[in-house]
């Protein structure tokens, strides 16, 4: 059973052999340029992690993890514009470097070639695999578009939030475990369990971000800290503190998210310490835990050898340096 690192070196060296058309250079050199970026692979991987309990022959498993990891990459590419991002993993975004018109086409071929790969499944498997697949794809549509709503919905409750969550950035991890699953020849039964642990210890990651995009290394985190607070993200982290507030704190955390502050390292100074205040890490890591414990309940109904290894990897996922 190959490991994590294995895993993604693969994953690795079939993304670097992928073949573009030298004529579309302009339109395939940022889709090269976002896919050549060091990256945890996150998503492929436990795809294949998760065919790999229940079968050996991983070249069943390793076109659709691309697919995956090539429609993760084309969200990111979107998602960036829209958040007005500088850096992803510490280097340009992609509609920095060149445009953002570029970035959105580039985007969109990205969602076309992920298709290509995704149905290069067994003929038996491959409308079973792009049922989940288009599911999850539609529900990270939704997840973002719920993110946007929220700039400017007045009360947005963390139940909302953590929904929006779990459609942007979790079910594409539960689904990813789910067709690995499904390409391994595990039943139906078992590959709930793979979808609802992928789903739960996505939450728990896409929290843990919240809190490093705050109280991060930034050379660490591989993005610029305090962007969701520069941006006007409604995180768990702010909707917690409003919870948690005196009237006259939430009055001061409102003024900083209505306004465009000309200082936004004062501003973003000035949030964290009323997060500090609140004790806002401390809440966050309990929800965290709870995500994470509802992941391994889900991780114990699996028993099949070489389970262990997603014991390993969500504690590192989790344990990642502030």
């Amino acid at each position: 059973m190959k490991s994590y690192k294995e895993l993604r070196d693969l994953i690795d060296l079939r993304l670097n052999k992928i073949e573009y058309l030298e004529e579309t250079k302009s339109l395939y050199s940022p889709v090269e340029y976002i896919l050549s970026l060091k990256a945890k692979r996150i998503r492929p991987v436990l795809l294949m992690m998760s065919h790999q309990l229940f079968s050996d022959n991983l070249k069943k498993a390793i076109s659709p993890a691309i697919g995956v990891e090539i429609f993760h990459n084309f969200t990111l590419l979107h998602d960036d514009i829209m958040d007005n991002a500088s850096f992803r993993r510490g280097y340009q975004t992609v509609h920095e470097k060149w445009s953002n018109n570029t970035a959105i086409l580039s985007g969109d071929v990205m969602l076309i070639e992920s298709y290509k790969h995704m149905i290069e499944v067994d003929r038996k498997i491959i409308k079973d695999v792009l049922k989940i697949y288009n599911n999850a794809a539609v529900q990270v549509c939704i997840g973002q578009q719920w993110d946007m709503d929220f700039e400017n919905k007045k009360n947005v409750t963390i139940s909302e939030y953590i929904k929006m969550i779990e459609y942007k950035t979790a079910v594409l991890i539960a689904a990813s475990m789910q067709i690995g699953g499904l390409t391994g020849g595990a039943d139906s039964k078992i590959q709930e369990y793979l979808f609802e642990f992928g789903k739960n210890i996505g939450i728990a990651f896409q929290l843990k971000d919240d809190l490093l995009d705050a109280f991060g290394n930034e050379k660490v985190f591989g993005k610029e800290t305090g962007g969701d607070i520069k941006s006007n993200k409604k995180t768990f982290l702010y909707l917690k503190a409003l919870e948690s507030a005196d009237d006259k704190t939430v009055k001061r955390l409102n003024k900083y998210y209505n306004t465009v502050q000309s200082d936004n390292i004062q501003k973003i100074n000035n949030v964290k310490e009323i997060f500090l205040n609140l004790n806002i890490i401390d809440h966050t890591n309990i929800l965290i835990k709870k995500y994470h414990d509802l992941a391994m309940k889900s991780l114990k109904h699996i028993n099949v050898e070489g389970k262990d290894n997603f014991y390993e990897l969500s504690n590192k996922l989790l344990d990642r340096i502030n």
